[in-house]
């Protein structure tokens, strides 16, 4: 325990697009290709300005500000699902420090996974870099009425580990992702990009690091029971 901060922490829930994987650029490339046929002007820059919302939301939020003729919303998800997942398969990478990071956290205690992606990439991921097996249980926001921002995706996976919020650690990439986990009330690590972390929502992460290759032992040890 943390004597200085009064934090005992007991389950580590993690992100997973741009955090575990470099999957936030494979969706930007995804996004940019499907929605670009769309007549939807994405920038070529990699800062996703949908970074961290539900796939659902992420389309809507393109259609209210350039609406299409055509494809059904529906079609449009199931279209940016199927394109990642391929690029995923034949592109993807881990994250530097993502494995040691999984050690290091399910060392003293369960480990979840609490994504905005949804449940069949997810797997799909999972699977490729064959990881599903070290999670105890593996949520999405699909199954929750709101995404991140909103907590719902952390609360259910906490209460899947059997663990209160308040003693559980976030390990998240996005800003939606941060402020999701203190609206919890979770301590929250925070891993942004360097074009990311001037946001405001990264000021409330307990510690923000370059990359997960920074995550110290020792400041785990203060903090877990």
């Amino acid at each position: 325990m943390c004597q200085s901060c009064g934090v005992t922490l007991r389950a580590t829930l993690f992100d997973m697009d741009g955090l575990l994987f470099d999957s936030e650029v494979l969706w930007h490339d995804a996004e940019r290709e499907i929605f670009g046929r769309l007549g939807v002007p994405i920038p070529e820059a990699k800062n996703r300005s949908t970074k961290g919302m539900y796939v659902t939301d992420v389309v809507e939020y393109w259609y209210t500000r350039y609406p299409w003729s055509g494809p059904t919303h529906d079609e449009v998800v199931n279209q940016l699902l199927g394109r990642v997942g391929e690029l995923v398969e034949s592109q993807g990478q881990m994250m530097p420090g993502a494995i040691r990071a999984i050690d290091l956290t399910s060392a003293r205690g369960p480990i979840a996974l609490a994504s905005s992606t949804p449940l069949s990439l997810i797997y799909r991921c999972l699977d490729h870099f064959n990881l599903r097996d070290r999670f105890a249980s593996i949520h999405s926001a699909e199954l929750e009425p709101y995404g991140k921002p909103h907590p719902g995706v952390f609360l259910s996976a906490a209460e899947s580990l059997g663990v209160a919020a308040i003693d559980c650690l976030v390990i998240e990439d996005s800003a939606a992702g941060v402020l999701a986990a203190k609206a919890a009330s979770m301590e929250v690590i925070a891993v942004p990009t360097p074009d990311d972390r001037s946001m405001p929502a990264f000021l409330l992460a307990d510690l923000v690091l370059g990359s997960l290759d920074e995550l110290n032992a020792e400041w785990l040890d203060e903090r877990f029971a």
